[in-house]
């Protein structure tokens, strides 16, 4: 069974070639600027994950499912549904398992400040993140 094996929050991602490109990751608080009409600010994230598939699952489609979610259990922000098929490169030795890489985007409103969390699934393998969303500037960040 295809196992999410890494999920990461980012500033950016992106997977070129089966590598997985991270800028400003593993952060756990984000800090979205205050609007001076009071709207509420656009925030960008990057999201960077890898699914780990076992030889008897290569060369097979598998529906991996990503959501942005508030962690008391609301709605959900944003949902992404998508497919994976990795194959068997020439001359490899049998029995190898091989990794998918996504690099994803997004620019979203969270309606609050608050803990939410991104949650990936493949099949029956789940991962989530938890972080949370500030209304200020960062303490290092904060006038004297």
């Amino acid at each position: 069974m295809p196992q999410v094996e890494t999920l990461i929050l980012a500033n950016h991602a992106e997977a070129v070639n089966g590598l997985l490109y991270i800028s400003g990751g593993g952060w756990t608080d984000h800090w979205r600027p205050q609007m001076p009409d009071g709207q509420t600010p656009i925030s960008n994230l990057g999201i960077g994950v890898g699914i780990l598939v076992p030889w008897g699952e290569t060369n097979r489609k598998h529906k991996i499912t990503l959501r942005i979610e508030s962690e008391d259990g609301g709605p959900e922000l944003a949902q992404l549904e998508g497919e994976i098929e990795v194959g068997r490169p020439p001359g490899i030795p049998e029995g190898i398992d091989q990794r998918a890489v996504l690099g994803i985007n997004a620019n979203l409103q969270f309606p609050s400040s608050g803990g939410y969390r991104i949650v990936a699934e493949c099949r029956e393998s789940k991962k989530s993140v938890s972080f949370r969303v500030h209304d200020s500037a960062p303490p290092n960040m904060r006038p004297a």
